[in-house]
């Protein structure tokens, strides 16, 4: 009983010593029944047979506004998203053992690198509105792009960038 103790409204919870006193004084084992509980006592399963319902069930009950209106184009984005996390991860990740390896050579005075070229050139080559800064706007257009490209000729592909954005963030 205590484990569902959340379940039960406050002012209805009892403490510790009426807890273990009253733990199975009058009540059935069984979830289901309705019967056996006292009136301030809250089931955590449905009064349907246990045959019948799990918790995937459930969930997926609770859902089921939300699953007609994702869509193929969601379940894509959110399919892209997750792949665009981990390629972006592993290209961090490249770039920073480079950079390190590169930095560790000027440092030991084998290479001398040009850091304010680079920068110019890197900064030319990634800025979309010709600014000459890395920005917001930039993002945007190259978002733009990427989305023209992944939901070309896919069938309802309304949902894609909620999607999306869903599984670049998702653990």
């Amino acid at each position: 009983f205590f484990f569902f103790s959340p379940l039960v409204p406050q002012s209805h919870t009892p403490t510790m010593a009426a807890r273990r006193q009253n733990d199975c004084e009058g009540q059935s084992s069984d979830p289901y029944d309705a019967n056996s509980a006292s009136p301030d006592t809250y089931h955590v399963l449905p009064k349907e047979s246990p045959e019948e319902y799990d918790a995937v069930t459930g969930a997926i009950e609770k859902m089921k506004p939300a699953f007609s209106k994702i869509g193929f184009g969601g379940v894509v984005g959110y399919c892209s998203g997750i792949a665009a996390k981990k390629v972006g991860k592993a290209i961090a990740v490249l770039a920073g053992v480079a950079f390190i390896a590169l930095q560790s050579a000027v440092y030991s005075g084998y290479i001398d690198v040009d850091w304010k070229k680079v920068e110019e050139d890197v900064v030319k080559k990634i800025d979309t509105d010709g600014d000459g800064k890395i920005t917001g706007e930039d993002a945007i257009n190259y978002w733009k792009k990427v989305k023209a490209m992944l939901t070309d000729k896919v069938p309802s592909a309304g949902g894609f960038s909620l999607g999306f954005l869903y599984g670049v963030s998702s653990n």
